[in-house]
């Protein structure tokens, strides 16, 4: 899993660093990560970096390589669950 971490914080600082004026990025401090959540209309969150390391998490980010691979649509982290679900996951990692 340390594999997929780095990728993924490989893959967010790449973006960040071509989309630093984007307002995708704007007002994200420094620790956390933009990621876009739902199965169809994606909602914005922004969260501790700390949360990849969680088994929860790993399980989301699981499913979204499995969709997505390391190609996110939204320009972010994509997580293909029900807004409901990962909110209430959130919740309980804070």
């Amino acid at each position: 899993m340390a594999i997929r971490l780095s990728q993924i914080l490989r893959q967010s600082s790449l973006l960040f660093a071509n989309k630093a004026a984007s307002s995708s990025y704007v007002g994200v401090p420094k620790g956390y990560i933009v990621v876009y959540v739902g199965e169809f209309e994606k909602k914005r969150f922004v969260v501790p970096i700390s949360f990849l390391s969680q088994p929860s998490f790993q399980e989301l980010l699981r499913k979204a390589e499995e969709e997505f691979g390391y190609n996110y649509p939204m320009g972010g982290l994509t997580i293909p669950c029900r807004e409901d679900i990962f909110i209430d996951l959130t919740s309980r990692l804070n």
